[in-house]
């Protein structure tokens, strides 16, 4: 996987990759350059069989403040609606790469999580924050909608339909607290465990069955517009495929050998 981006920190180690925001003078906030370099880091993760889980974090006490208001949200004011839409397209994509990627994402949220950086934890699978956290979809306060990025499709499978409704229309902070309670947060931990938190974790899924872990990411995506006959029955499919897999064959063996498998992805 290649590490040799411009726009924001990423290293990859023992089939971890590890990513954040690069500016963290200003919080982390996200410019036209890397919404792009990430989306597209994204895309690529998905044919990249050596990265088995991701690990997007905190840089300088902050995971992200969302847009950049003097990069991004002002030169948004002199564009036309289809340069808006370009962009706005360009942004739901990055969600689209993530949700996408075939790899398990974990979020670890420290300090300011806002805007597109909240988007960001919301289309991670997993998300730990410290106490310190305080993620807010604030897309109202600047005087836009709530339906960002998929945060309305998203957020509300995620903590339900009417704590999303009260983040999405007031826009305001939601706590590690909070976030911890209505499930949108897996753990609160302290801020100088939160990485290793998230990088146990991070060992845990990465040492377990690549190819089935792909399958479930693309199943919990996908079964959301599906009936339940319609799920049943893909997930019917989707298990044949990963049974004809040598990581099956490897956990039989390893049983019955009384051993712990060693998976290899395949």
């Amino acid at each position: 996987m290649r590490t040799n981006v411009t726009h924001f920190n990423c290293s990859v180690s023992d089939g971890i990759a590890e990513v954040s925001l690069s500016r963290p003078e200003r919080k982390n906030p996200l410019t036209f350059d890397s919404y792009a370099e990430l989306r597209d880091w994204f895309r690529d993760l998905q044919y990249d069989d050596t990265v088995k889980a991701v690990v997007f974090g905190p840089s300088g006490g902050n995971f992200s403040s969302g847009g950049d208001v003097h990069d991004i949200i002002g030169p948004l004011t002199k564009m036309n609606m289809k340069e808006l839409l370009a962009f706005t397209r360009m942004t739901g994509d990055l969600v689209k790469a993530m949700v996408n990627c075939g790899k398990p994402v974990i979020a670890a949220v420290d300090g300011v999580c806002a805007g597109a950086g909240a988007i960001i934890s919301m289309a991670s699978d997993l998300r730990i924050a410290t106490p310190e956290a305080k993620t807010a979809f604030l897309f109202n306060r600047v005087g836009l909608a709530g339906c960002d990025m998929g945060a309305c499709a998203i957020l509300p499978r995620i903590i339900g339909q009417g704590r999303a409704a009260e983040l999405l229309y007031l826009g305001r902070s939601m706590s590690a607290e909070e976030g911890h309670a209505w499930g949108y947060f897996n753990r609160v931990v302290a801020a100088d465990d939160l990485l290793t938190n998230a990088r146990d974790l991070a060992r845990r899924i990465a040492d377990g069955p690549g190819f089935a872990n792909m399958m479930t990411k693309t199943m919990l995506a996908q079964e959301w517009s599906m009936s339940i006959e319609q799920a049943i029955e893909a997930e019917a499919q989707a298990q044949a495929i990963c049974m004809q897999g040598q990581d099956f064959h490897r956990a039989y063996h390893a049983f019955i050998a009384k051993e712990r498998p060693v998976f290899e992805g395949d």
